[in-house]
């Protein structure tokens, strides 16, 4: 990166870019940036953390864009004709793409570490940055999540953490082909699973990560990954799992409780019993993930299990928003099937009717992923519970609607589960009070949208 040259971000408050801004800005450099929720009034804390950090925001109308010197940072997301980029033509300023930027650091650090895959990216990253953190190893973390570890009053907003200890870890992305920009140190790989892209596309961009690397720990549970992970010498790969029986790092005695989970890990003769605070065997991989890129930088098994006990979540990574009249409310990110899968088989290990209310992140991803998410509903639903779909996420810019959430229920109720398509996501909160009842569980889940948090919250006061 430019250290000398101010650098604008287009969508500065969304989940890759704020704590890219901040990570830059604590480089030295001059940032600002704008934003689209921030000139339609959405989620305004987030904007005055931004500014409590000495970031100037403005209009997303070009009128922060107004010289040369200036690098105008975007997102795969941002079209041609956004005013910010139209400004930046004009005036000749050089544009670079959010994951530009983002591998520069990461591969300038020389000691990058890698997390990706299709689930699970936030929550390993946070776990790896944690226990690095709370190991004494200072690392500079890029989460495209809140680490709740790192929240503080005067940090509410804790997706980027800046060490100087060497270490950069960061979560790295498929869905745009920018993961190709990466030379891990340490690559991490939890799963491959159909989401944004064909699996041949997939295939292709996870083999190269992993073949980039010096260590790469990978999920031997998962058909795919192991697939990947069999190309690899020996020696560079740390593979992890709970069933398959030849990985390096396994889980034993799992025992689910509401919130958190315990497991023994075995690494050869070494066995290590230790208690997450985050429920699910979803997190149970996340964690033999962490512990394997532990292992790939020498640090001891057991030192490493215990920093890992300290873990304290994701934000809307399965979190309890509260109870009331015995209803709990819960606010989650799952968006893809194999996410849905994990929410719901770890909230259907305690009793408790669910009432969901799922947001579909885009009607792109609606209409490539249609039969799984009918299928993940229908499979993954109890008898008793009911699932809401309002209309997808849309935030402006052209796009095919053809699939949308009506189609999604129909095929849910043909396979004999109880859903129902609600265009106006208030009428489904209406929806929810009118069906919640003692001893129930509604979920808000969804993905791109930081006003769905808002909901779950007032749902909770009305309940």
């Amino acid at each position: 990166m430019d250290a000398d040259s101010p650098y604008f971000f287009c969508g500065i408050g969304g989940s890759g870019m704020l704590p890219l801004a901040l990570i830059v800005k604590a480089t030295g450099a001059t940032v600002a940036g704008s934003d689209r929720s921030l000139d339609q009034g959405r989620t305004a804390p987030k904007f005055d953390f931004l500014r409590s950090r000495g970031i100037a925001l403005f209009p997303q109308d070009g009128s922060g864009v107004t010289s040369p010197a200036q690098i105008l940072v975007t997102s795969a997301a941002v079209e041609e004709t956004v005013p910010d980029v139209v400004a930046a033509r004009a005036v000749g300023a050089r544009l670079m793409g959010r994951a530009e930027l983002l591998s520069s650091l990461f591969n300038a650090s020389g000691h990058g570490i890698g997390v990706a895959g299709t689930s699970g990216k936030s929550t390993t990253t946070g776990m790896i940055g944690w226990m690095l953190h709370a190991l004494g190893r200072d690392p500079t973390v890029m989460n495209g999540a809140v680490m709740k570890n790192f929240v503080t009053q005067d940090s509410p907003f804790a997706s980027a953490l800046v060490g100087s200890g060497g270490l950069f870890v960061a979560e790295v992305d498929e869905s745009d082909g920018s993961i190709a920009r990466y030379t891990p140190e340490v690559a991490v790989l939890n799963n491959v699973a159909l989401d944004h892209k064909s699996m041949d596309e997939l295939r292709d961009l996870f083999g190269g990560f992993l073949a980039r690397s010096r260590v790469a720990v990978v999920n031997l549970d998962n058909a795919e990954s192991a697939a990947l992970a069999a190309h690899l010498p020996p020696e560079r790969l740390i593979g992890y799992a709970i069933a398959a029986p030849d990985a390096r790092l396994r889980a034993e005695d799992i025992t689910p409780a509401p919130d958190g989970i315990a497991f023994t890990v075995l690494e050869g003769a070494e066995r290590v019993a230790l208690r997450l605070k985050v429920p699910g065997r979803h997190n149970v991989s996340n964690a033999l993930a962490a512990l394997g890129c532990a292992r790939a930088l020498g640090i001891p098994l057991a030192e490493a299990a215990r920093a890992l006990e300290g873990f304290t979540g994701i934000r809307r990574r399965l979190e309890v928003v509260g109870t009331a009249q015995g209803v709990t409310v819960i606010d989650d990110f799952a968006h893809n099937p194999d996410k849905i899968t994990a929410t719901l088989d770890t909230l259907h290990d305690f009793p408790g009717r669910l009432l969901v209310m799922f947001q579909p992140h885009g009607f792109g991803p609606l209409k490539l992923m249609k039969e799984q998410f009918i299928a993940t509903f229908a499979e993954r639903m109890a008898a008793d519970d009911v699932l809401i779909l309002p209309d997808p996420v849309y935030f402006g810019g052209t796009v095919d609607r053809s699939v949308g959430s009506a189609q999604i229920a129909e095929g849910i109720r043909a396979r004999g589960r109880a859903a129902e398509a609600i265009a106006d996501r208030a009428a489904c909160a209406e929806r929810l009070l009118e069906l919640a009842r003692p001893g129930d569980r509604i979920v808000v889940m969804g993905a791109r949208d930081d006003t769905l948090s808002v909901l779950a919250e007032d749902v909770l006061k009305r309940l």
